[in-house]
């Protein structure tokens, strides 16, 4: 019997609540070795970002808040990013990570200008870059938390580009991320199928309903937005505002006591 127990693949076992380690050989000392771990839960976060074309231009808009878990903890981070005067973009999700891609982001385009060779980014080059970049980090189960929405103009023509998380891409006229693509989404999409070359005031006045929609209804929105436009003109990200909201249908609501 004691010959069975003395067998070399349990004298190195692992105690109770140890990982066995394989690399410790016939040695009497057990090492715990913890597995490796990345940003899989993340902390602060964003929630709907959308965008939609209109006639002559691309506009992107989200709202300012960064939720810590449930809690409506910082009410002033910007997710919308002015790349240059074609390109924009903004995105849901995980706030450090989108402080990590817009840092690059900026750097690279800060090369472009260095080089000073009449080339600068382009929304399909950005776009393609983000879903390699995305698509990268999912292979290697350290995601990048976020989805991006990409805007500009494109050789004069609109361009709108969703990419998410894993790397699942795609190009729509309207694009909505989080509890937006469940909202806003179909809301956009009803507007642009009624009148596709709509005017900019009425682009803006579309996506200001959204997002006062999105602040009823999502508990990790905010009536605080930032709005990012291009036109043949440039673009250009607007001074934040605030959403006007009328609470007093709220004492006919019952049912949630």
């Amino acid at each position: 019997m004691e010959g069975i127990m003395e067998q070399p693949f349990w004298a190195n076992g692992p105690k109770p609540g140890s990982f066995y380690d394989f690399h410790a050989g016939h040695s009497s000392k057990t090492t715990t070795v913890m597995p490796v771990k990345h940003t899989q839960y993340p902390m602060v976060t964003g929630s709907s970002v959308i965008g939609i074309q209109f006639d002559g231009g691309v506009m992107i808009a989200a709202d300012k808040l960064g939720s810590y878990g449930s809690l409506a903890r910082y009410r002033n981070c910007s997710r919308i990013l002015k790349v240059n005067n074609t390109t924009i973009m903004g995105a849901g999700g995980d706030y450090a990570d989108f402080q990590f891609l817009r840092d690059i982001v900026e750097q690279r385009v800060i090369d472009e200008e260095c080089l000073d060779d009449g080339f600068n980014y382009t929304p399909r080059s950005l776009f393609s870059w983000l879903t390699r970049v995305l698509y990268n980090r999912r292979s290697r189960f350290n995601p990048l938390w976020n989805t991006v929405l990409v805007g500009g103009l494109q050789d004069g023509e609109p361009f709108l580009g969703y990419v998410d998380k894993i790397g699942t891409a795609y190009q729509s006229p309207t694009a909505a991320s989080g509890f937006g693509a469940y909202i806003a989404l179909p809301m956009l999409r009803e507007a642009y199928e009624r009148n596709d070359k709509m005017s900019e005031d009425e682009a803006k006045t579309l996506l200001e309903s959204c997002l006062r929609v999105l602040y009823y209804r999502d508990c990790r929105a905010w009536n605080k937005y930032d709005i990012a436009i291009v036109t043949h003109d440039g673009s250009r990200l607007e001074e934040s505002k605030t959403l006007s909201t009328d609470w007093s249908t709220a004492d006919m609501v019952s049912g949630y006591e």
